[in-house]
């Protein structure tokens, strides 16, 4: 009970999801490269800044909050 209290429902969820896109845009972004180097490297950036505007609100803004 104490854990479900201190841990809002569903607000890990939005940031992990983020995390793993941004982590699958890498993953991809070869594929990408080969074909179309300017959208291989677009994909690149976005996998940067999607995956780090989720460990962004994964970890530091829940402990700016406290």
């Amino acid at each position: 009970m104490a854990y479900n209290e201190t841990r809002g429902p569903g607000r890990r969820s939005g940031a992990f999801f983020l995390i793993i896109l941004g982590a699958l845009m890498f993953i991809t972004a070869p594929l990408y490269l080969a074909d179309a180097p300017m959208l291989g490297i677009i994909v690149i950036a976005l996998g940067f800044i999607v995956g780090g505007i989720g460990f962004y609100l994964q970890f530091v803004a829940g402990r700016a909050r406290r």
